[in-house]
């Protein structure tokens, strides 16, 4: 009877050769070095990016004021208290040698970055934002941050300028930084190598105050303009584009008058060491009210002195507002205003690029 469990097999004889190269191979996978062209056995480019955050929310100039040691405590808060947070997020553009680039997304204090060996450059800026809209991210060289386009059928313009009503108007930008590393070669290595990088503010901040000597009871609402500020920034240099915007934004209504704190990527084209036709550009400000009666009333102020004294944030105060009786008290009292009560004058904000 057959035996089901007896089976006839094949035997391959090995070679001596066949043996001696199967021990080779083995041998010498327990050296990394020889076993490059293994991606199991191969190191990594790595690079570990720890990323630092300069909390400014304004930078004074050489002559300007310096607000960190003259602060008043009047203004209602700390000087500290204007400090942007750190962001998020971070995202790492990597432009590559070949004309190339990706992305990478990390945690806001960095992390490993994987990167093929070669040149690299890289831009890094925050990627938690709301109304920043990136621009000709394809080279380094033309990135830039704009903002979102923000419409008010009632702001005519800044009147001390000859752009009258020319300027696109925007919404403020987020917070925003950036830094930027010309030159990076990665290589193949046991470790990761470290990068450490400051994270630059390309936002600043203006707290603006409009201050009532009369008729600030008749106030229920209020919102500005603060014209002539850049419309965008160049990535890679800090440096903000010539390109002019106005910033429409909404005020709280305190007891000296409206306040509001505006941000802004600064003036345009600055800095440039090259630039000599910043005394010509003319800064306005403007404030719009509505009244408790329901009537709208709109300020226009020249504060071209002190922006240009602060380009890259500060305060701007402006004095001496005053609502006459008769305009405030005309048609009664008891109006109930809320941000509905704008109707046609309400703001509009348009979609992303």
């Amino acid at each position: 009877m057959k035996n089901e469990y007896t089976h006839t097999k094949k035997y391959i004889p090995l070679s001596i050769g066949m043996l001696a190269g199967m021990l080779t191979a083995l041998v010498s996978c327990e050296h990394k070095e020889l076993c490059f062209d293994h991606e199991e056995h191969a190191p990594k480019s790595a690079l570990h990016i720890r990323a630092t955050y300069q909390q400014e929310w304004e930078l004074p100039i050489e002559g300007g004021t310096d607000w960190e040691n003259s602060w008043d405590s009047g203004f209602g808060m700390d000087y500290d208290d204007l400090r942007p947070d750190t962001p998020d997020g971070l995202r790492v553009q990597i432009y590559h040698d070949d004309g190339s680039n990706s992305i990478v997304n990390l945690a806001p204090e960095g992390e490993h970055v994987q990167m093929r060996p070669g040149e690299h450059s890289l831009l890094l800026y925050n990627n938690d934002t709301e109304y920043i809209v990136f621009d000709n991210m394809n080279s380094y060289a033309s990135a830039q941050a704009t903002t979102r386009t923000r419409t008010r059928a009632s702001y005519m313009g800044n009147p001390y300028d000859d752009k009258l009503g020319r300027e696109n108007t925007v919404a403020q930008p987020d917070m925003l930084y950036g830094s930027y590393v010309e030159s990076y070669r990665a290589e193949r290595r046991e470790e990761a190598d470290e990068l450490a990088v400051v994270m630059h503010p390309l936002v600043f901040s203006y707290l603006v105050r409009y201050e009532f000597s009369h008729g600030l009871e008749y106030v229920a609402l209020a919102r500005g303009a603060l014209s002539g500020m850049a419309g965008a920034v160049w990535l890679n240099s800090g440096r903000t584009a010539n390109e002019e915007a106005t910033i429409l934004y909404d005020c709280t209504v305190e007891d000296f008058g409206a306040q509001a704190c505006v941000r802004s990527f600064g003036i345009p084209d600055y800095p440039n060491p090259l630039y000599t036709t910043r005394a010509e550009r003319k800064y306005g400000l403007n404030l719009e009210v509505r009244l408790k009666n329901g009537r709208v009333k709109s300020f226009d102020f020249d504060v071209t002195d002190q922006v240009a004294a602060q380009p890259q944030g500060g305060v701007i105060v402006v004095q001496g507002i005053e609502i006459p009786d008769e305009e405030g008290q005309e048609g009664g009292s008891g109006f109930d205003v809320t941000i509905d009560n704008w109707g046609e004058y309400e703001d509009i904000e348009l979609p992303l690029k």
